[in-house]
């Protein structure tokens, strides 16, 4: 089959010991990023599989009208950037494996080192030292402090496990279910979102952005955060009302953020209004990029072509879509 991975910025998946896995295929990686559908026409014109890596290319309808050749799309987890029906039309199988009960325990170790980044004040202190002025100031212990959780799914499970560890008070704010499942499970559920926001002095959001989830921390949850607390976004940046955040910071409440994810990615304008911000740290969507979890999850993406090309597809979601050779 010809194969294009797309996004591999690093070129690091042919590094993997699963990129074995495509052995005997026709692969072309691309190493930077293009969105717009002309150019990503001319270039995957003759492919009959796309490997994603997560959602750094949304794959529409025109691009999926540009692509006579295409029969596969492989890639792990969620797919909001999928086009699902106009892939089904077209005769195109999405092929994505949603690892049920496993974490990205990468996201949850990046989380976890924000946390600790912004509270000590990390970055700035390295930058302070580097500049010959020995410290900038004096930051905060996170044991005893509450960390709130808001989403409880598996990344954010694990990283109440990690607070926990800390010697923080957890506290859970989520969908109705995951409130009664966060209560069996043996953690404190917050009374309400407004109370929630008002009482942490770290909130940490885990949830998926779908429409239900999109804007779900409002401008007035973050008002209602101490001039003390961290917010930390290592999730998608839409679960935040537009431009909320920003107007947050500059109003003082919360005091500090750390984020991961933005509304527009590859973030390459240094003078976008989040990363002006002093009391902000921000890292650019590597949540999930590490070698480890890298290996992960690509060793079922190969699997899904391996699959395919075999007449065998699996973790499929339009099987409508399949064609038999």
């Amino acid at each position: 089959m010809k194969i294009a991975i797309l996004d591999d910025y690093f070129d690091t998946l042919r590094t993997l010991p699963c990129f074995a896995k495509l052995s005997g295929h026709n692969v072309t990686i691309f190493n930077d990023h293009a969105q717009d559908t002309e150019t990503l026409a001319i270039r995957l014109r003759e492919m009959e599989a796309l490997v994603l890596i997560r959602e750094r290319t949304a794959i529409r309808a025109p691009l999926i009208a540009s692509l006579p050749n295409l029969k596969l799309v492989s890639q792990r987890s969620a797919y909001p950037h999928i086009d699902i029906d106009a892939c089904t039309k077209a005769g195109v199988l999405v092929c994505s494996g949603q690892h049920e009960g496993t974490p990205s325990y990468a996201t949850a170790e990046l989380t976890l080192a924000l946390i600790l980044a912004a509270m000590r004040q990390i970055p700035q202190q390295m930058t302070s030292l580097k500049r010959g002025a020995w410290q900038m100031g004096v930051g905060h212990t996170l044991r005893d402090k509450t960390l709130g959780i808001h989403g409880y799914g598996r990344i954010g499970k694990a990283v109440a496990g990690y607070g926990k560890a800390l010697g923080m008070n957890v506290l859970i704010w989520a969908s109705e279910s995951s409130r009664a499942r966060a209560r069996v499970e043996g953690w404190t559920v917050a009374q309400s979102q407004r109370s929630f926001y008002a009482g942490c002095d770290v909130i940490s959001l885990h949830m998926r952005l779908y429409p239900a989830t999109r804007g779900i921390v409002k401008a007035n949850d973050l008002s209602a955060m101490k001039s003390s607390a961290l917010i930390v976004n290592t999730s998608r940046a839409g679960l935040i009302e537009p431009g909320a955040l920003v107007d947050a910071l500059r109003n003082g409440c919360p005091g500090m953020a750390a984020v991961d994810v933005f509304e527009q990615e590859p973030l390459r304008d240094v003078d976008a209004p989040i990363l002006q911000f002093p009391n902000v740290i921000a890292t650019p969507h590597i949540g999930y990029v590490t070698h480890e979890e890298w290996e992960l999850q690509f060793s079922d993406v190969f699997d899904q072509v391996v699959a395919f090309d075999s007449g065998a597809p699996i973790n499929m979601i339009n099987p409508e879509a399949y064609r038999p050779s």
